[in-house]
């Protein structure tokens, strides 16, 4: 079977390693994810220009022998807490091996493709710079010289560009980071300015489309300020009507109850995380279940209101509670609580 290093990075970075990554970080999972999938065939194409250049290769071949027992190391830094020597120790190692002109160029344009705050894109490059050498040291074996390492990163090249996401290799140009990978980067950039040209053509086509609505809008509003004043406050009563019930306001509740139960599933990465989210999980649910029992209190309108508020909510909610209950050990702990709060917020769209 071909090997294709991209993949045999990545097999490393389970969603446990990932969640770990972004707790470390104190970044979002979903953004460190987005940033991992750029981040790695970005390093990759680098290490590919310093295999290319005079005594590059030498150089790698003497990296990746200090980093032969790198996987494991990663793995109990993070779980003991050693992330900031960890970050230290890749990064000086990039510096080594790109310099840090090109290692500033590529966490910029990591930290910027996934929308990451600034610093964290050198912080993750830090963190994955062990991974990426240890396995290309795993893959080698005992070829784990300057003649094999040129020939494994050459021939990763249409892998390494293949998994360069769209637009991500526009934000390396200019930098010279993927020139090893030669027509197969500029075929990976060409289809991501491809892809953002049809983006824009697609948003340009659907932008007058929204004339529509706003002149039907446009049209109530003069048909509704035209009438006599009576009728615009008689019948202003029930436009303004709110969600408010014995001083809670029900929409705002549903808000800050989706909030939270956002960030606190994305902090769920394994069965002990699980654990220590139920408390919070249950709470949110008490939450909802509180809003559930004042629906006999609330005009049909307002009902409706309510439920256009919740139905939109709901598959993003599904998709996040099926990724976490897919975790190893989760929905054993979870499933439960989970159900009942899916039940109860589909009592809120009726």
């Amino acid at each position: 079977m071909a090997v294709n290093l991209v993949s045999l990075v990545m097999q490393f970075l389970t969603p446990d390693m990932t969640g770990r990554i972004a707790t470390a970080l104190g970044l979002d999972r979903n953004l460190v994810q987005t940033a991992i999938n750029a981040a790695v065939p970005g390093l990759l194409a680098g290490l590919g220009g310093v295999a290319a250049q005079p005594s590059g290769a030498q150089r790698l071949a003497d990296a990746a022998k200090q980093q032969t027992n790198s996987l494991g190391k990663v793995a109990s830094a993070l779980s003991e807490g050693g992330q900031t020597s960890l970050i230290e120790r890749g990064s000086q190692l990039l510096s080594s091996l790109l310099g840090a002109r090109d290692q500033s160029a590529l966490a910029e344009a990591v930290a910027k493709f996934a929308g990451l705050g600034q610093g964290k894109g050198g912080s993750l490059l830090g963190m994955l710079a062990p991974l990426v050498m240890g396995t290309i040291a795993k893959q080698q074996g005992t070829r784990l010289d300057a003649s094999g390492i040129s020939g494994l990163l050459a021939s990763q090249k249409d892998n390494i560009a293949a998994a360069l996401p769209a637009g991500f290799g526009n934000l390396l140009g200019g930098t010279g980071l993927l020139d090893s990978l030669g027509d197969a980067a500029r075929t990976a950039t060409a289809a991501g300015r491809q892809t953002a040209r049809e983006a824009t053509s697609a948003s340009s086509s659907l932008n007058w489309l929204w004339l529509i609505p706003l002149l039907a809008i446009a049209a109530f509003a003069i048909y509704w300020f035209s009438r006599p004043a009576e009728q615009v406050v008689q019948q202003g009563v029930t436009a303004v009507q709110n969600l408010t019930i014995g001083g809670l306001d029900l929409g705002k509740q549903i808000n800050d109850s989706v909030t939270d139960l956002r960030t606190t599933l994305a902090g769920i990465t394994d069965a002990a995380s699980a654990r220590a989210s139920l408390p919070k999980l249950q709470d949110v649910t008490a939450q909802v279940d509180k809003v559930g029992g004042m629906i006999g209190q609330l005009s049909a309108e307002q009902r409706k209101l309510l439920a256009g508020i919740v139905s939109p909510l709901i598959p993003s909610l599904n998709q996040l509670f099926d990724k976490v209950l897919a975790i190893p050990g989760v929905a054993e702990v979870l499933k439960p609580t989970i159900d009942a709060l899916k039940a109860k917020l589909a009592t809120l769209t009726a």
